[in-house]
């Protein structure tokens, strides 16, 4: 049974998508997922389960649907993805936190750096469903426009790493 990692839009320790990993977990065990793990309160879980990507993503985000009052928006992805996210990382110089994944439910478009606006000296580059992003200040300095990022959730390259390495202990274990 395969390995998925969830990666929640706009879950958050405070304010406005505020849930705890408890609840998430819960949830996911509710839906049929097995062997549950969150990593850190920022909305990243770990489950096995039958179902192929695209329901487990959209079952996932309608019953967190219905737990938050509004769908956070939910990217899937399986160990190898997350695995080659790590491995087809550009920007090998930068500090680990200072390079974000953003994860999108879709390829990027083709024109998504089109509208970049990176006055910090930021830099991006679009790979499938992902957009890797270099900020040299840091991303809360960051005055960086990229309109297409925000239908997604980015992660910094350490916690993506991460996953990765509990979705392989997952299937390996």
């Amino acid at each position: 049974m395969p390995v998925y990692i969830a990666l929640l839009r706009a879950i958050n320790v405070g304010g406005t998508g505020k849930l705890p990993m408890t609840k998430l977990k819960a949830i996911c065990e509710k839906l049929g997922f097995i062997d549950v793990k969150t990593y850190i309160q920022s909305g990243n879980v770990l489950f096995r389960t039958d179902a192929n990507e695209t329901d487990v993503a959209r079952t996932l985000d309608d019953a967190l649907g219905e737990r938050l009052g509004k769908k956070p928006g939910v990217m899937v992805r399986s160990r190898k993805e997350m695995e080659a996210i790590v491995a087809n990382a550009p920007f090998s110089d930068a500090k680990p936190s200072f390079l974000l994944v953003s994860f999108l439910p879709e390829n990027a478009p083709k024109d998504a750096l089109d509208r970049m606006v990176a006055p910090d000296g930021e830099e991006a580059v679009v790979d499938g469903r992902e957009i890797y992003v270099h900020y040299p200040i840091g991303s809360g300095k960051s005055k960086l426009k990229l309109p297409a990022l925000n239908a997604g959730t980015s992660r910094n390259i350490n916690t993506v790493r991460k996953l990765a390495e509990m979705a392989a202990a997952m299937e390996d274990g």
